[in-house]
């Protein structure tokens, strides 16, 4: 039987021939940190004093907070530039841009390549025919010593894309219609490969924005075969090659064909990326901003989209349009070729090469009541802000920036949708504070729970009372939101738990040590990040039981040695809230206590096992 993309490059990255299910230890080629994971991964290395495997491969990028516009931020940074200095690691400053891009068009990486990152859209690569995976701090820390992380040989999902588009709709829309085709969880814990007459056309630009979505179907990675242009070019530029292409006879897990003949521009409605519709279905909303960048949407190909749109036109009266370039490259041609002087006479905003909106403090967040149109790739609630987010293309977004509320790039009125004049009362003192947002923010809870500690026996079984959280798609900004990621202390983590879950946000005040989470399907999807993890660990919470896990998420939990169990069947106990269970981590039975009832979920595998005693990866 034939080899996938990715057990060929996982095979030639650890020696072996693989299949769907093994464990291995394979080599990592490209090596990242970003500014907000980057102290905590320097942190792991220094507290348990490991070296660096091969400063060469080893990088800082940052692309999160490119200002150091937040103390912390900028704490971390300075931490990840004295580790350089030492180590002789390469740092890409806060001039460069977003870090998978600069891996792609530095040539950090190349197609048949490894790269893993603190980026959760690390997968990006796949838009060259590379392996690319989004990780933890510890897992990262790991890479960064070794040189090689464990990895489980994931199925593959062969999707084909049919037909022809309509002449304005982009690989944006494309990608959303995936999206709605497969769901939040369509690719949950799969790798897929693309192919059809329509991929093939496709320039790096378009591969880049189907690539990067795959996290938010719950994907590992999506590979694009690389095509000719992608090899021409990595040989120009003196880059190693080691394509990896699909045998004719490779075993898929399933092959899906979607219909994309005529598809028209689609959008995402606010808070669900999956929740997709034509954007006719929308069309004269009223907006009151418009973000035009990402990892998903910032490639000079956007922008020039937007340009040739925006071109001899004024953004709406009262809309704030926003545009940043994802890498300093890509700025410095839009500046040549006369993109920028385009976006300024139209009355954008332009920023400097970097994430934007996707991090907290970064242009593109959006405040109360506000609607935005972004390129992102998430409009989960609290990611971008306090008001609601639509995800669409850039032809769709600087489309709407000129109209002033919804629409595409073939139907701009002549004349902009204006704001209606509101009569506001006098505001005295008292009605500041009550319509004054920053009256709303609840300050942070001046308690702080005790330190965590590392050293509780490994035991296999465990008993407690369960929290239930009947919710799927628990994203990690619901979790650990991003206002936070700049903490590093693990002892302060405890009191952010859940704090953009609705319902849940005084968790970490009644929950008690040794209480169990038991939630639905695809908790902890959307970022890497390790604080959603850690969180739990600083509240001493006994163990997460979930019917599926986000791919990452249940790395880092795994790594970091808390235990964390899948079981399908988990309704079937019809848990309450309060009711207790006893859990055996070695053959994953599940009992609700004062009953007969039980179940048997995914008992801890091998590996799982193996760190969970050891207290974590790094011991």
């Amino acid at each position: 039987m034939g080899k996938t993309i990715i057990e060929k490059i996982i095979g030639n990255h650890s020696g072996k021939s693989v299949n769907p299910g093994d464990v291995v230890d394979m080599r990592i080629d490209a090596r990242i940190a970003r500014d907000f994971g980057g102290a905590n991964v320097v942190k792991n290395l220094e507290d348990y004093g490991l070296p660096i495997d091969d400063p060469c491969k080893t990088f800082f990028t940052f692309d999160c907070n490119p200002g150091g516009s937040d103390q912390k931020y900028a704490s971390n940074q300075q931490i990840c530039r004295e580790f350089a200095r030492k180590t002789g690691i390469k740092i890409y400053d806060i001039n460069a841009g977003i870090g998978t891009h600069l891996s792609i068009d530095e040539g950090l990486i190349c197609p048949g390549g490894t790269l893993v990152s603190t980026d959760s859209h690390a997968n990006i690569v796949g838009a060259i025919g590379a392996f690319g995976q989004g990780m933890g701090d510890q897992d990262i820390a790991y890479a960064f010593a070794n040189g090689t992380v464990w990895f489980k040989v994931p199925p593959t999902i062969k999707i084909i894309l049919v037909g022809e588009p309509s002449p304005i709709a982009t690989p944006k829309d494309i990608v959303l219609a995936i999206l709605k085709e497969l769901g939040a969880d369509g690719m949950l814990s799969f790798t897929s490969e693309f192919y059809g007459d329509y991929v093939d056309r496709l320039d790096i630009s378009g591969r880049i924005t189907i690539a990067s979505m795959t996290t938010e179907m719950g994907g590992i990675c999506s590979f694009f075969p690389p095509s000719k242009e992608i090899i021409d070019s990595c040989n120009s530029q003196d880059i190693r090659v080691n394509s990896c292409y699909a045998d004719e006879d490779a075993d898929y897990a399933k092959t899906v064909e979607i219909d994309i003949d005529n598809l028209v521009p689609l959008i995402s409605r606010p808070g669900h990326p999956e929740d997709v519709v034509p954007v006719s279905e929308v069309a004269g909303k009223k907006i009151d901003s418009v973000f035009i960048g990402s990892c998903t949407n910032g490639r000079y190909e956007d922008l020039l989209v937007a340009a040739n749109i925006l071109k001899g036109r004024k953004v709406a009266p009262g809309v704030v349009l926003k545009i940043v370039p994802s890498t300093d490259r890509i700025w410095q041609k839009a500046m040549r070729e006369g993109l920028i002087s385009i976006f300024k006479e139209a009355g954008a905003l332009v920023g400097n090469a970097g994430c934007a909106g996707c991090a907290d403090g970064q242009i593109g967040q959006n405040g109360p009541g506000e609607l935005t149109i972004s390129t992102g790739n998430r409009n989960f609630r609290g990611k971008q802000g306090k008001g609601e987010v639509y995800l669409a293309s850039p032809s769709t977004a600087a489309a709407s920036s000129i109209a002033g509320h919804i629409t595409t790039q073939d139907n701009i009125p002549e004349k902009p949708s204006l704001f209606k004049s509101e009569r506001r009362k006098p505001v005295g003192a008292t009605s500041w504070l009550r319509f004054n947002p920053l009256s709303q923010v609840k300050p942070a809870p001046t308690e702080i729970k005790k330190p965590i500690t590392d050293n509780r026996k490994p035991i296999t079984k465990i008993a407690g009372r369960v929290w239930v959280i009947q919710q799927d798609n628990i994203d990690t900004d619901m979790i650990y939101h991003n206002k936070y990621l700049a903490v590093t202390d693990i002892n302060e983590m405890g009191q952010y738990a859940f704090s953009n879950l609705e319902r849940w946000k005084d968790f970490p005040e009644k929950a008690k040590p040794g209480d169990i989470i038991i939630t639905g399907k695809n908790f902890g999807c959307g970022s890497s990040r390790q604080q959603a993890v850690d969180c739990f660990r600083a509240l001493k919470i006994g163990m997460i039981i979930a019917e599926s896990f986000g791919a990452i998420y249940e790395r880092n939990a795994i790594n970091t040695g808390f235990p964390i169990m899948i079981a399908p069947e988990l309704k079937k106990l019809n848990l309450q809230d309060g009711d207790e269970i006893e859990v055996d981590f070695l053959t994953g039975q599940i009992k609700k206590n004062g009953t007969n009832e039980t179940i048997t979920a995914n008992p801890f595998s091998e590996v799982q096992l193996d760190i969970y005693k050891r207290g974590g990866l790094l011991k």
